[in-house]
């Protein structure tokens, strides 16, 4: 029996904060939930308000896309103040997050963090935030739409080079690419066996690769579920669903 056999993998996708669940605001959530079908899977959306639900599914999904936020990780989770500069957190998707990479490490299922996701991922393995990208750092590179064109409407694009062997250098076909910006904090120290995998133009880390073991884990702080025909995005989606049906596979 060939993988194309099995049923679609199961993806988890939490709702990005508790607000847009409570309003059941889907506007940025579907975007999510279109990159992974259009890569083979099917998505599932987690409740960030009911925890005892969450952790009857969680034995259920075969992956899992930690998506953004426009809230930030709260600074005390990295031993750091907030120093006017980190928005407020939102307590109910960073126990989520964290339910579903205690499972996800521990079941060996494949994690694609993108932008607050991988900046909770970052956190999660002991690592660090910059808490405000451009005032930090001085940097002339855009990460945000509004960092020097208050009335912008799209993302910024920047360039990124990826490291030499690394899934995301594999996945661009090459070292370095274009990519879409739309953050306003980013790693500062990596976490435990995270990998720094893609930088931007500036330094700033936009990509991370789990070496703890072989189980499929990657960061990325832009946004390929707002990429779509982009060949990075599609090919960076459908490497994590072939990731989440050779979890399924094993599980079956």
């Amino acid at each position: 029996m060939t993988a194309k056999d099995y049923p679609k993998p199961r993806v988890g996708i939490p709702w990005r904060t508790t607000q847009e669940e409570g309003e059941n605001n889907r506007l940025k959530v579907e975007n999510y939930e279109r990159a992974v079908r259009r890569a083979g899977a099917e998505p599932v959306l987690l409740s960030l308000t009911d925890p005892a639900k969450l952790r009857r599914e969680l034995p259920s999904l075969d992956a899992f896309v930690l998506p953004g936020s426009p809230d930030d990780v709260d600074p005390v989770h990295y031993k750091s103040l907030n120093r006017g500069k980190s928005n407020s957190p939102d307590p109910n998707r960073e126990a989520a997050d964290t339910a579903i990479l205690n499972h996800a490490f521990a079941e060996k299922k494949p994690v694609l963090a993108i932008c607050y996701g991988c900046q909770l991922l970052n956190v999660y393995l002991g690592g660090t935030l910059i808490q405000d990208v451009r005032t930090e750092t001085g940097t002339p590179t855009a990460h945000g739409r509004k960092d020097f064109v208050p009335e912008a409407k799209e993302d910024p694009i920047h360039g990124a080079a990826f490291e030499p062997g690394s899934r995301l250098a594999a996945l661009a076909g090459g070292e370095r690419a274009k990519i879409n910006s739309s953050h306003h904090q980013a790693i500062a120290t990596p976490g435990r066996s995270l990998r720094v995998t893609a930088r931007a133009t500036d330094g700033i880390i936009e990509g991370v690769e789990w070496i703890g073991d072989a189980n499929w884990v990657t960061g990325v702080q832009w946004h390929p579920e707002r990429m779509p025909g982009d060949a990075i995005a599609e090919r960076l989606f459908a490497d994590f669903v072939a990731a989440a049906r050779g979890a399924l596979a094993h599980k079956t």
